[in-house]
C-alpha cells in the first residue's frame, strides 16, 4: 500500500468518526496516604483526588466528599470534618492528616459526590479505599468497610514487594460479583511512557467467584477500580434519566526491593 493511499484511508476514518470522538480515559479516584505502614505509628495524610493516574491528568473537579472516614478495630470513624480543600491543577481536590496511636489496620475509605461525564453520559461514583498499617501490625488488613460496592483483599495489602501478585474480591451488596470487569493503572510519576492507548489501562476479569489476581511489575501506587452498573439511576443536568457507574477502588502500594 503506498504512503499516499494509507494517508487517504486514515483520513477517512478520521472523518468517519462522530464529531467529538476522543479516546475514552480511565477515571481513577486517588485517595493516597504518605506511608502504607508505619512502624512505630503516628501521623499519616491522606491526599484524594480526582484524575487519570498513568497520564498525569487531567485532573477533574471533585466537590467535598459525601463521606469520608477511618474503620480500625471494628470502629468507624467520620472524617469529613476533618478535610482540607487542597486543589491540584486548578481543580478541588482534599486531604487530611491523622494520628494513628494504636496498632492495627487504619482503612481510611471516601465517598465521593456523583460526578457527571457527558461524554459518557452517566454519573461515577468510585468509593474507594486504601489501608495503612499502624506499628507494622499485620493485623485487620481484610476487614470490610460494608460500601455498596467493595473490593476485599487477599493478599495483604501493605508491606508488598514489586512484582508481587495482589489479589482481591469484588463485592456488590456485600456479594461476590462474577466476572466483574477490573481497571488497572498506576501514579505514574512521568518516568514510564506508554507505547500507546492500549498499555495506559490495563483491563482483567474476575472469575465465577468475584476474585482476581494481577501482578504489579514496579514500584508505586497501584489502584484496582471494579466498574459496576448502580441499581438506581440519576437524574441527568439535562433532566434525563441516566446510569450511573459504581466503582469499587482499592490502592495499593508496591516498594521496590532497592528500597525505592
Amino acid at each position: 500500500m503506498s504512503v499516499r493511499l494509507h494517508a487517504g484511508l486514515v483520513a477517512f476514518a478520521a472523518l468517519a468518526l462522530p464529531v467529538g470522538t476522543v479516546p475514552a480515559l480511565a477515571h481513577f479516584q486517588e485517595i493516597i496516604p504518605s506511608a502504607d505502614v508505619l512502624p512505630e505509628g503516628g501521623a499519616v495524610s491522606v491526599d484524594m483526588v480526582f484524575t487519570h493516574p498513568v497520564e498525569g491528568g487531567p485532573v477533574m473537579e471533585m466537590k467535598k466528599p459525601a463521606k469520608m472516614g477511618v474503620l480500625m478495630g471494628g470502629k468507624a470513624t467520620d472524617l469529613l470534618g476533618q478535610l482540607t480543600e487542597k486543589p491540584v491543577d486548578g481543580k478541588s481536590a482534599w486531604s487530611l492528616a491523622y494520628e494513628l496511636k494504636e496498632p492495627g489496620a487504619a482503612i481510611f475509605y471516601v465517598e465521593p459526590q456523583p460526578y457527571w461525564e457527558p461524554s459518557e453520559g452517566k454519573y461515577i461514583v468510585h468509593y474507594s479505599k486504601v489501608i495503612v498499617d499502624s506499628y507494622a501490625s499485620g493485623e485487620g488488613w481484610d476487614e470490610l468497610v460494608g460500601l455498596p460496592v467493595e473490593i476485599q483483599p487477599l493478599t495483604r495489602p501493605t508491606g508488598i514487594w514489586a512484582g508481587n501478585v495482589f489479589s482481591g474480591v469484588v463485592l456488590q451488596d456485600g456479594k461476590p460479583v462474577p466476572f466483574a470487569e477490573i481497571e488497572v493503572e498506576f501514579i505514574n510519576d512521568g518516568t514510564v511512557k506508554p507505547p500507546n492507548d492500549a498499555f495506559v489501562t490495563q483491563v482483567l476479569k474476575a472469575d465465577a467467584n468475584g476474585t482476581f489476581t494481577y501482578a504489579m511489575p514496579r514500584a508505586g501506587w497501584w489502584g484496582f477500580a471494579a466498574l459496576l452498573e448502580g441499581d438506581t439511576p440519576m437524574t441527568s443536568p439535562e433532566g434525563k434519566p441516566v446510569p450511573v457507574e459504581d466503582g469499587a477502588l482499592i490502592w495499593v502500594k508496591a516498594t521496590d526491593m532497592g528500597g525505592k
